[in-house]
This record gives C-alpha cells, sequence and structure tokens, in this order.
C-alpha cells in the first residue's frame, strides 16, 4: 500500500490576511503556515493551495448578498496570496473555488491516488469558521477512511471564538486536530 500525502493551504489570500476582510489572528498565522509548507514540501506533500475567487459582480450574488463585503476579485491586489506564503507555493498547483468549499479538489485528489492507497490531508488556512471546514468536511465525505486533519496553530476564524467552535465542528466529524 502506498502512502499519500497531501497539505491543502486554504486561501491564504491579502483579504484575508490583511486586506478587506483580514484579522490580527489572520497575520499571526503567516509564519507557521509558511513554515509547515515548507516542511511538507521537504518531507515529499503534495501542496495544493485554493484561491477564494469572485468577479465584479460579487456583491450582486447570494453569497455577496449575505456578505455584503467585496473580496477576492480575481486579478485584484487581495486576491493575489500573501507575499510570504506565495514564496512557499511556487509551483504548487492552485485551485480556483467560487465559494466556501471547493467541489473540484476531492476529484483532483482522486486523481492523484490509485485503488489501495493510503492517503492523509491536511488542511491550513483561511478562515477556520468558513472555508477551512467546508474543504475538511467535503473530504472527509468523499475520502471516509483517509486521514483528515487539521493544524490549529496555522488556521485562523473570523474570530478566536470561531475557529475554537469550528475546530470543535471538525473533531466532531473525525477530522483530527493536529
Amino acid at each position: 500500500m502506498n502512502e499519500k500525502k497531501f497539505l491543502i493551504v486554504v486561501d491564504m489570500q491579502k483579504d484575508f490576511v490583511d486586506g478587506a476582510l483580514g484579522t490580527k489572528e489572520a497575520q499571526a498565522i503567516v509564519a507557521a503556515a509558511a513554515g509547515r509548507i515548507r516542511e511538507c514540501r521537504e518531507t515529499g506533500y503534495t501542496v495544493i493551495a485554493t484561491l477564494d475567487t469572485h468577479g465584479e459582480d460579487y456583491l450582486s450574488t447570494p453569497e455577496g448578498m449575505k456578505l455584503p463585503v467585496k473580496h477576492c476579485v480575481r486579478g485584484s491586489e487581495g486576491w493575489a496570496l500573501d507575499k510570504t506564503i506565495a514564496e512557499e507555493l511556487k509551483g504548487c498547483a492552485m485551485v480556483e473555488k467560487p465559494t466556501f468549499g471547493s467541489v473540484r479538489l476531492p476529484e483532483i485528489l482522486s486523481a492523484m491516488i490509485e485503488e489501495g492507497d493510503h492517503m492523509t490531508v491536511e488542511l491550513i488556512g483561511l478562515c477556520t469558521d468558513i472555508c477551512v471546514v467546508s474543504n475538511a468536511l467535503l473530504l472527509k465525505a468523499h475520502f471516509p477512511c483517509a486521514d483528515i486533519g487539521v493544524r490549529e496553530n496555522c488556521c485562523a476564524g473570523v474570530t478566536p471564538e470561531k475557529h475554537r467552535a469550528a475546530l470543535e465542528t471538525m473533531a466532531s466529524c473525525q477530522i483530527d486536530i493536529l
């Protein structure tokens, strides 16, 4: 049996770090997240990053009507990866997603594994209580036998309380908190 290890870096974009929806907690995890990306690349993980991606019409979309803060518009400064993170992700696959969870991500991972492979998936990034939890649950539903975990010190939520609540939710769904 082959072991396949993946690191999913969720939405480490300027708008979530220090832009339109940025927080001091998000800024505080950048160094740890960059270090984890480097460590995983050095130890043979396949690293894939997601990019929250919206159009200029974001505010008129169903999501934009419930979160009326224009962010991560394709091609904008806020859509770009945080500079420190971008340096660590050079050459890695990027997956654009129009909403919280990427339905393409399970398809991409499925194409990279073979029958009988054991899969480990670790997620880091922003925001724990929205996009990280959405992607973690999608992956757990698609790969129920995989080891799926979220590295707590490399994630930040909209608030510290929502971060903790999301971690509890994921733990309840058999996602390891690392």
